[in-house]
Protein backbone atom coordinates (compact mmCIF):
# COMPACT_ATOMS: atom_id res chain seq x y z
CA UNK A 1 0.00 0.00 0.00
CA UNK A 2 0.88 3.15 -0.68
CA UNK A 3 0.51 6.37 1.91
CA UNK A 4 -1.93 8.72 1.07
CA UNK A 5 -1.88 12.51 1.84
CA UNK A 6 0.61 14.48 3.02
CA UNK A 7 2.26 11.56 3.86
CA UNK A 8 2.86 10.57 0.83
CA UNK A 9 6.29 9.08 -0.01
CA UNK A 10 7.41 10.05 -3.37
CA UNK A 11 10.69 8.14 -3.68
CA UNK A 12 8.46 4.94 -4.56
CA UNK A 13 7.72 6.61 -7.62
CA UNK A 14 11.60 7.54 -8.17
CA UNK A 15 12.17 3.90 -8.82
CA UNK A 16 10.46 2.81 -12.25
CA UNK A 17 12.11 6.61 -13.42
CA UNK A 18 15.60 5.39 -12.08
CA UNK A 19 15.64 2.24 -13.66
CA UNK A 20 14.59 3.76 -16.66
CA UNK A 21 17.61 5.82 -16.37
CA UNK A 22 20.41 3.34 -15.76
CA UNK A 23 19.05 1.64 -18.85
CA UNK A 24 19.29 4.12 -20.92
CA UNK A 25 22.88 5.17 -19.36
CA UNK A 26 23.88 1.50 -20.16
CA UNK A 27 22.94 1.68 -23.39
CA UNK A 28 24.44 5.10 -24.64
CA UNK A 29 27.78 3.42 -23.16
CA UNK A 30 26.80 -0.02 -25.48
CA UNK A 31 26.87 2.61 -28.57
CA UNK A 32 29.74 4.25 -27.78
CA UNK A 33 31.57 1.19 -27.38
CA UNK A 34 30.56 -0.52 -30.19
CA UNK A 35 31.11 2.85 -32.67
CA UNK A 36 34.50 3.25 -30.94
CA UNK A 37 35.62 -0.15 -31.04
CA UNK A 38 34.48 -0.65 -34.52
CA UNK A 39 36.47 2.77 -35.67
CA UNK A 40 39.88 1.53 -33.88
CA UNK A 41 41.01 4.19 -32.28
CA UNK A 42 42.60 3.46 -28.82
CA UNK A 43 41.44 -0.56 -29.22
CA UNK A 44 43.13 -2.87 -26.30
CA UNK A 45 42.55 -6.39 -27.21
CA UNK A 46 42.56 -6.59 -30.71
CA UNK A 47 39.87 -9.39 -31.31
CA UNK A 48 36.48 -9.14 -32.85
CA UNK A 49 33.05 -10.18 -30.82
CA UNK A 50 31.76 -14.00 -30.75
CA UNK A 51 28.37 -14.69 -31.41
CA UNK A 52 28.17 -16.58 -28.84
CA UNK A 53 29.42 -13.40 -26.02
CA UNK A 54 27.07 -11.24 -28.04
CA UNK A 55 23.99 -13.91 -27.01
CA UNK A 56 25.12 -14.59 -23.68
CA UNK A 57 24.84 -10.86 -22.98
CA UNK A 58 22.07 -9.74 -24.21
CA UNK A 59 19.85 -10.14 -21.29
CA UNK A 60 22.23 -7.74 -19.44
CA UNK A 61 18.86 -5.75 -18.16
CA UNK A 62 18.19 -8.56 -15.91
CA UNK A 63 20.18 -7.21 -13.19
CA UNK A 64 18.58 -3.60 -13.41
CA UNK A 65 15.11 -5.26 -12.90
CA UNK A 66 16.18 -7.53 -10.25
CA UNK A 67 18.04 -4.56 -8.22
CA UNK A 68 14.64 -2.53 -9.03
CA UNK A 69 12.46 -5.24 -6.85
CA UNK A 70 15.22 -5.09 -4.04
CA UNK A 71 15.02 -1.25 -4.12
CA UNK A 72 11.51 -1.09 -3.94
CA UNK A 73 11.41 -3.85 -1.04
CA UNK A 74 14.80 -1.71 1.03
CA UNK A 75 12.27 1.34 0.83
CA UNK A 76 9.16 0.00 1.90
CA UNK A 77 10.28 -2.37 5.05
CA UNK A 78 14.67 -0.90 6.05
CA UNK A 79 14.16 1.54 8.95
CA UNK A 80 15.02 5.08 7.90
CA UNK A 81 14.66 4.31 4.36
CA UNK A 82 11.24 6.25 3.75
CA UNK A 83 10.47 9.98 3.50
CA UNK A 84 13.77 10.42 2.37
CA UNK A 85 15.00 14.02 1.50
CA UNK A 86 15.95 15.07 -1.88
CA UNK A 87 19.29 15.80 -1.23
CA UNK A 88 21.64 15.24 2.47
CA UNK A 89 25.62 16.21 1.82
CA UNK A 90 26.49 14.50 4.94
CA UNK A 91 24.83 11.45 3.59
CA UNK A 92 26.59 11.88 0.22
CA UNK A 93 30.21 11.90 1.87
CA UNK A 94 29.45 9.37 3.99
CA UNK A 95 28.75 7.42 1.40
CA UNK A 96 31.91 7.33 -0.78
CA UNK A 97 34.15 7.05 2.32
CA UNK A 98 32.63 3.85 2.66
CA UNK A 99 32.41 2.77 -0.56
CA UNK A 100 36.52 3.84 -1.06
CA UNK A 101 37.08 1.85 2.23
CA UNK A 102 35.42 -1.01 3.25
CA UNK A 103 33.77 -1.51 -0.06
CA UNK A 104 36.44 -1.71 -1.94
CA UNK A 105 38.73 -3.45 -0.09
CA UNK A 106 35.41 -6.16 1.08
CA UNK A 107 35.43 -6.41 -3.10
CA UNK A 108 39.30 -6.96 -3.81
CA UNK A 109 39.14 -9.95 -1.35
CA UNK A 110 35.66 -11.08 -2.59
CA UNK A 111 37.00 -10.92 -6.05
CA UNK A 112 40.68 -12.94 -5.03
CA UNK A 113 38.29 -15.78 -3.64
CA UNK A 114 36.46 -16.50 -6.93
CA UNK A 115 39.26 -17.00 -8.61
CA UNK A 116 39.91 -19.58 -6.20
CA UNK A 117 39.94 -22.55 -8.91
CA UNK A 118 36.20 -24.25 -6.63
CA UNK A 119 34.31 -20.68 -6.87
CA UNK A 120 36.28 -19.73 -10.19
CA UNK A 121 34.97 -23.20 -12.07
CA UNK A 122 31.13 -23.01 -10.68
CA UNK A 123 30.82 -19.46 -10.92
CA UNK A 124 33.16 -16.61 -11.59
CA UNK A 125 34.41 -18.52 -15.61
CA UNK A 126 30.86 -17.22 -16.96
CA UNK A 127 32.27 -13.51 -16.65
CA UNK A 128 35.87 -14.31 -17.93
CA UNK A 129 34.00 -16.19 -20.57
CA UNK A 130 34.21 -12.67 -22.51
CA UNK A 131 38.05 -11.94 -22.98
CA UNK A 132 36.95 -8.70 -25.38
CA UNK A 133 34.85 -6.83 -22.83
CA UNK A 134 32.03 -4.80 -23.65
CA UNK A 135 30.06 -1.88 -20.93
CA UNK A 136 27.87 -4.69 -20.74
CA UNK A 137 30.29 -7.45 -19.47
CA UNK A 138 30.88 -6.25 -16.27
CA UNK A 139 26.80 -7.22 -15.21
CA UNK A 140 27.06 -10.47 -16.72
CA UNK A 141 27.05 -13.05 -13.60
CA UNK A 142 25.77 -16.11 -12.06
CA UNK A 143 22.70 -14.83 -9.69
CA UNK A 144 24.27 -15.98 -6.60
CA UNK A 145 27.13 -13.05 -7.56
CA UNK A 146 24.59 -10.84 -8.30
CA UNK A 147 23.39 -10.67 -4.93
CA UNK A 148 26.49 -10.85 -3.65
CA UNK A 149 27.43 -7.70 -5.18
CA UNK A 150 24.43 -6.38 -4.20
CA UNK A 151 24.82 -6.68 -0.64
CA UNK A 152 28.08 -5.36 -1.26
CA UNK A 153 27.20 -2.46 -2.94
CA UNK A 154 24.47 -1.52 -0.55
CA UNK A 155 26.55 -1.27 2.55
CA UNK A 156 26.50 2.53 2.12
CA UNK A 157 23.24 2.81 1.02
CA UNK A 158 21.90 0.76 4.33
CA UNK A 159 24.41 2.72 6.46
CA UNK A 160 23.05 6.27 5.55
CA UNK A 161 19.58 4.82 5.83
CA UNK A 162 20.42 3.31 9.04
CA UNK A 163 22.00 6.73 10.62
CA UNK A 164 19.03 8.84 9.12
CA UNK A 165 21.51 10.52 6.25
CA UNK A 166 20.34 9.34 3.15
CA UNK A 167 18.64 11.14 0.10
CA UNK A 168 17.02 10.68 -2.99
CA UNK A 169 20.68 12.73 -4.90
CA UNK A 170 23.04 10.16 -3.00
CA UNK A 171 21.17 7.14 -3.69
CA UNK A 172 20.83 8.26 -7.48
CA UNK A 173 24.49 9.71 -7.62
CA UNK A 174 26.12 6.36 -6.05
CA UNK A 175 24.23 3.60 -8.13
CA UNK A 176 24.79 6.03 -11.29
CA UNK A 177 28.72 6.45 -9.97
CA UNK A 178 28.73 2.55 -10.11
CA UNK A 179 27.00 2.01 -13.53
CA UNK A 180 29.59 4.79 -14.94
CA UNK A 181 32.87 3.04 -13.46
CA UNK A 182 31.52 -0.83 -14.33
CA UNK A 183 30.50 0.47 -17.81
CA UNK A 184 33.69 2.45 -18.35
CA UNK A 185 36.54 0.03 -17.02
CA UNK A 186 34.42 -2.81 -19.35
CA UNK A 187 34.93 -0.60 -22.47
CA UNK A 188 37.73 -2.35 -25.31
CA UNK A 189 38.93 0.97 -25.74
CA UNK A 190 41.09 3.24 -23.90
CA UNK A 191 39.67 6.63 -23.20
CA UNK A 192 40.92 8.00 -20.21
CA UNK A 193 43.40 10.94 -21.01
CA UNK A 194 46.99 11.05 -19.50
CA UNK A 195 47.21 14.46 -18.68
CA UNK A 196 44.64 13.85 -15.65
CA UNK A 197 47.27 11.21 -13.72
CA UNK A 198 49.78 14.19 -14.79
CA UNK A 199 48.08 16.83 -13.08
CA UNK A 200 46.90 14.70 -10.09
CA UNK A 201 49.34 11.87 -9.88
CA UNK A 202 47.94 10.14 -6.76
CA UNK A 203 44.72 9.51 -9.03
CA UNK A 204 46.07 6.52 -10.42
CA UNK A 205 45.70 4.48 -7.33
CA UNK A 206 42.02 6.03 -7.15
CA UNK A 207 41.05 5.69 -10.38
CA UNK A 208 41.16 2.49 -12.81
CA UNK A 209 41.13 2.73 -16.59
CA UNK A 210 39.69 0.80 -19.15
CA UNK A 211 43.14 -1.25 -20.18
CA UNK A 212 43.73 -1.78 -16.43
CA UNK A 213 40.63 -4.02 -16.19
CA UNK A 214 41.27 -5.24 -19.82
CA UNK A 215 44.51 -6.77 -18.64
CA UNK A 216 42.51 -8.92 -15.40
CA UNK A 217 40.45 -10.22 -18.69
CA UNK A 218 43.57 -11.30 -20.30
CA UNK A 219 45.95 -12.39 -17.82
CA UNK A 220 43.02 -13.55 -15.37
CA UNK A 221 45.47 -13.67 -11.45
CA UNK A 222 46.25 -9.47 -11.67
CA UNK A 223 44.36 -6.50 -11.45
CA UNK A 224 41.75 -7.15 -8.83
CA UNK A 225 40.68 -4.60 -8.04
CA UNK A 226 36.88 -2.59 -8.22
CA UNK A 227 37.61 1.14 -9.21
CA UNK A 228 40.41 1.80 -7.05
CA UNK A 229 43.75 0.37 -8.23
CA UNK A 230 45.30 0.73 -4.80
CA UNK A 231 44.92 -2.37 -3.15
CA UNK A 232 46.17 -3.80 -5.71
CA UNK A 233 49.55 -2.00 -5.31
CA UNK A 234 49.61 -2.66 -1.55
CA UNK A 235 48.81 -6.55 -2.04
CA UNK A 236 51.16 -6.90 -5.21
CA UNK A 237 49.02 -8.16 -7.73
CA UNK A 238 49.56 -4.86 -10.08
CA UNK A 239 50.56 -6.40 -13.66
CA UNK A 240 53.62 -5.00 -14.71
CA UNK A 241 52.01 -4.19 -17.90
CA UNK A 242 49.74 -1.88 -16.87
CA UNK A 243 51.14 1.53 -17.50
CA UNK A 244 52.76 -0.07 -20.94
CA UNK A 245 49.55 -1.37 -22.46
CA UNK A 246 47.90 2.03 -21.15
CA UNK A 247 50.19 4.03 -22.47
CA UNK A 248 50.09 2.08 -26.15
CA UNK A 249 46.34 2.04 -26.19
CA UNK A 250 45.89 6.03 -26.21
CA UNK A 251 48.38 6.17 -29.16
CA UNK A 252 46.74 3.53 -30.90
CA UNK A 253 45.66 5.40 -34.12
CA UNK A 254 42.36 4.15 -36.22
CA UNK A 255 42.54 1.08 -37.95
CA UNK A 256 42.78 0.68 -42.34
CA UNK A 257 40.60 -2.13 -43.44
CA UNK A 258 41.39 -4.15 -46.07
CA UNK A 259 38.08 -4.22 -47.04
CA UNK A 260 35.22 -2.19 -46.87
CA UNK A 261 31.25 -2.47 -46.89
CA UNK A 262 29.24 1.12 -48.05
CA UNK A 263 25.56 0.48 -46.56
CA UNK A 264 23.15 3.15 -45.72
CA UNK A 265 20.19 3.91 -43.29
CA UNK A 266 16.94 2.15 -44.13
CA UNK A 267 14.66 3.70 -42.49
CA UNK A 268 14.90 6.40 -38.98
CA UNK A 269 13.64 3.03 -37.36
CA UNK A 270 17.23 1.15 -38.72
CA UNK A 271 19.46 3.32 -36.52
CA UNK A 272 18.42 0.92 -33.32
CA UNK A 273 18.98 -2.43 -35.36
CA UNK A 274 22.54 -1.52 -36.47
CA UNK A 275 25.20 -3.16 -33.99
CA UNK A 276 25.42 0.50 -32.47
CA UNK A 277 21.77 0.13 -31.56
CA UNK A 278 20.01 -2.71 -29.44
CA UNK A 279 21.77 -6.05 -29.81
CA UNK A 280 18.20 -7.88 -29.74
CA UNK A 281 16.48 -6.11 -32.74
CA UNK A 282 20.00 -6.46 -34.63
CA UNK A 283 19.65 -10.09 -35.03
CA UNK A 284 15.99 -9.20 -36.00
CA UNK A 285 16.15 -6.51 -38.64
CA UNK A 286 13.06 -7.40 -40.50
CA UNK A 287 10.68 -7.15 -37.56
CA UNK A 288 8.94 -4.23 -35.93
CA UNK A 289 8.54 -3.69 -32.11
CA UNK A 290 5.47 -1.49 -30.25
CA UNK A 291 7.95 0.29 -28.02
CA UNK A 292 10.11 1.57 -31.13
CA UNK A 293 7.02 3.55 -31.89
CA UNK A 294 7.34 5.52 -27.90
CA UNK A 295 10.52 6.53 -28.67
CA UNK A 296 9.97 8.50 -31.90
CA UNK A 297 11.76 11.11 -29.66
CA UNK A 298 14.86 9.52 -29.96
CA UNK A 299 14.04 8.61 -33.76
CA UNK A 300 13.19 12.52 -34.30
CA UNK A 301 16.82 13.39 -32.48
CA UNK A 302 18.11 10.52 -34.70
CA UNK A 303 17.26 11.82 -37.84
CA UNK A 304 18.26 15.49 -36.89
CA UNK A 305 21.34 14.48 -36.40
CA UNK A 306 22.28 12.53 -39.39
CA UNK A 307 20.89 15.66 -40.99
CA UNK A 308 23.07 17.97 -39.10
CA UNK A 309 26.14 15.75 -39.02
CA UNK A 310 25.68 14.46 -42.47
CA UNK A 311 28.80 12.48 -42.93
CA UNK A 312 29.37 8.37 -43.49
CA UNK A 313 30.34 6.60 -39.97
CA UNK A 314 31.46 3.88 -38.53
CA UNK A 315 28.69 0.58 -38.37
CA UNK A 316 30.98 -2.24 -37.29
CA UNK A 317 34.34 -4.01 -38.08
CA UNK A 318 34.83 -7.95 -38.40
CA UNK A 319 38.42 -9.82 -38.88
CA UNK A 320 38.54 -13.10 -41.00
CA UNK A 321 42.02 -14.31 -40.28
CA UNK A 322 44.33 -11.58 -41.85
CA UNK A 323 41.71 -9.71 -43.60
CA UNK A 324 40.00 -6.70 -41.75
CA UNK A 325 36.42 -5.42 -42.89
CA UNK A 326 34.59 -2.66 -41.77
CA UNK A 327 31.67 -1.60 -42.30
CA UNK A 328 30.27 2.27 -42.97
CA UNK A 329 26.81 3.70 -43.63
CA UNK A 330 25.87 6.95 -45.42
CA UNK A 331 23.12 8.87 -43.44
CA UNK A 332 20.18 8.56 -45.53
CA UNK A 333 16.91 6.60 -45.80
CA UNK A 334 15.56 4.44 -48.53
CA UNK A 335 13.20 6.61 -49.28
CA UNK A 336 15.82 9.77 -50.14
CA UNK A 337 16.87 6.95 -53.18
CA UNK A 338 13.94 7.32 -54.95
CA UNK A 339 14.07 11.41 -54.89
CA UNK A 340 15.78 12.52 -58.11
CA UNK A 341 16.66 15.82 -56.32
CA UNK A 342 18.95 14.26 -54.23
CA UNK A 343 20.96 12.10 -56.51
CA UNK A 344 23.78 14.48 -56.18
CA UNK A 345 24.38 14.93 -52.69
CA UNK A 346 24.28 11.44 -52.32
CA UNK A 347 26.72 10.55 -55.10
CA UNK A 348 28.97 13.44 -52.67
CA UNK A 349 28.76 11.31 -50.06
CA UNK A 350 29.33 7.98 -51.67
CA UNK A 351 32.56 9.74 -53.25
CA UNK A 352 33.63 10.99 -50.54
CA UNK A 353 33.79 7.62 -48.79
CA UNK A 354 35.90 5.65 -51.80
CA UNK A 355 37.99 8.91 -51.41
CA UNK A 356 38.26 8.35 -48.11
CA UNK A 357 38.78 4.66 -48.25
CA UNK A 358 41.48 5.32 -50.78
CA UNK A 359 43.22 7.11 -48.34
CA UNK A 360 42.93 4.51 -45.95
CA UNK A 361 44.54 2.08 -48.03
CA UNK A 362 41.85 0.46 -48.34
CA UNK A 363 41.80 -2.46 -51.08
CA UNK A 364 38.30 -3.47 -51.99
CA UNK A 365 35.35 -1.20 -51.52
CA UNK A 366 31.38 -2.79 -52.21
CA UNK A 367 28.59 -0.95 -52.34
CA UNK A 368 25.59 -1.87 -50.77
CA UNK A 369 21.62 -1.48 -50.69
CA UNK A 370 20.97 1.00 -53.60
CA UNK A 371 24.59 2.56 -52.95
CA UNK A 372 24.87 0.60 -56.61
CA UNK A 373 21.87 1.62 -58.10
CA UNK A 374 22.31 1.69 -61.81
CA UNK A 375 20.02 4.92 -62.01
CA UNK A 376 22.26 6.82 -59.44
CA UNK A 377 25.79 5.71 -60.46
CA UNK A 378 25.53 3.33 -62.96
CA UNK A 379 26.88 0.41 -60.83
CA UNK A 380 29.66 2.61 -59.08
CA UNK A 381 30.82 3.04 -62.41
CA UNK A 382 30.64 6.91 -62.05
CA UNK A 383 32.86 7.31 -59.24
CA UNK A 384 35.56 5.58 -61.39
CA UNK A 385 34.63 7.66 -63.96
CA UNK A 386 35.54 10.11 -62.17
CA UNK A 387 38.68 9.34 -60.57
CA UNK A 388 40.54 7.46 -62.76
CA UNK A 389 43.55 7.24 -60.62
CA UNK A 390 41.76 5.48 -57.98
CA UNK A 391 43.66 2.14 -56.87
CA UNK A 392 40.65 1.06 -54.63
CA UNK A 393 38.37 -1.42 -56.64
CA UNK A 394 35.37 -0.53 -56.36
CA UNK A 395 32.73 -3.59 -56.76
CA UNK A 396 28.70 -3.90 -56.65
CA UNK A 397 26.85 -6.53 -55.03
CA UNK A 398 26.60 -8.71 -58.81
CA UNK A 399 30.88 -8.32 -58.85
CA UNK A 400 30.89 -10.25 -55.22
CA UNK A 401 28.56 -12.86 -56.45
CA UNK A 402 30.66 -13.17 -59.91
CA UNK A 403 33.42 -13.36 -57.72
CA UNK A 404 32.41 -16.06 -55.52
CA UNK A 405 30.98 -18.42 -58.58
CA UNK A 406 34.48 -17.65 -60.23
CA UNK A 407 36.17 -18.88 -57.56
CA UNK A 408 33.85 -22.41 -56.97
CA UNK A 409 34.30 -23.37 -60.48
CA UNK A 410 37.17 -25.91 -60.59
CA UNK A 411 40.27 -25.42 -62.14
CA UNK A 412 40.78 -27.14 -65.72
CA UNK A 413 37.48 -26.75 -66.56
CA UNK A 414 36.98 -25.87 -70.62
CA UNK A 415 33.37 -24.76 -71.04
CA UNK A 416 30.42 -23.74 -69.13
CA UNK A 417 26.56 -23.54 -69.52
CA UNK A 418 24.75 -20.87 -68.21
CA UNK A 419 21.08 -21.41 -67.34
CA UNK A 420 17.59 -18.97 -67.37
CA UNK A 421 17.80 -15.18 -67.90
CA UNK A 422 20.83 -13.42 -68.77
CA UNK A 423 20.97 -10.64 -66.19
CA UNK A 424 23.86 -8.45 -65.04
CA UNK A 425 25.37 -11.47 -63.11
CA UNK A 426 25.49 -13.96 -65.77
CA UNK A 427 26.95 -11.18 -68.54
CA UNK A 428 29.51 -10.74 -65.85
CA UNK A 429 30.43 -14.37 -65.16
CA UNK A 430 30.75 -15.05 -68.95
CA UNK A 431 32.88 -12.14 -69.68
CA UNK A 432 35.14 -12.94 -66.79
CA UNK A 433 35.10 -16.92 -67.86
CA UNK A 434 36.10 -15.87 -71.40
CA UNK A 435 39.05 -13.73 -70.42
CA UNK A 436 40.09 -17.38 -68.59
CA UNK A 437 39.62 -18.43 -72.60
CA UNK A 438 36.60 -20.75 -71.16
CA UNK A 439 33.76 -21.28 -73.34
CA UNK A 440 30.69 -20.08 -72.07
CA UNK A 441 27.34 -21.03 -73.77
CA UNK A 442 24.14 -20.70 -72.59
CA UNK A 443 20.29 -22.31 -73.08
CA UNK A 444 19.87 -19.70 -75.73
CA UNK A 445 22.40 -20.29 -77.82
CA UNK A 446 24.91 -17.48 -76.83
CA UNK A 447 28.74 -18.28 -77.46
CA UNK A 448 31.46 -16.53 -76.30
CA UNK A 449 34.75 -16.88 -76.23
Amino acid sequence: MVNQGPDRDLSYFLILPFMLWRMLHNQLWISLSRYRTAKGKGRIVDKGLEFEQVDRERNWDDQIIFNGILFYLGSRHLPGAQNLPLWRGDGFVMTFLIHAGPVEFLYYWFHRALHHHFLYSRYHSHHHSSIVTEPITSVIHPFAEHIAYFILFAIPMVTMAFTGTGSVGSYLIYVTYIDLMNNMGHCNFELIPNWIFSIFPPLKYLMYTPSFHSLHHTQFRTNYSLFMPIYDYIYGTMDKSTDSLYESSLKREEESPDVLHLTHLTTPESIYQLPVGFASLASKPHTSTWYLWLMWPVTLWSMLLTWIYGRTFVVERQRFEKLKLQTWAIPKYSLQYFLEWQNEAINGLIEEAILEAEEKGVKVLSLGLLNQSEELNRYGGLYVHRNPQLKIKVVDGSSLAVAVILNSIPKGTTQVLLRGNLTKVAYALAFSLCQRGIQVTSQRSLLLK
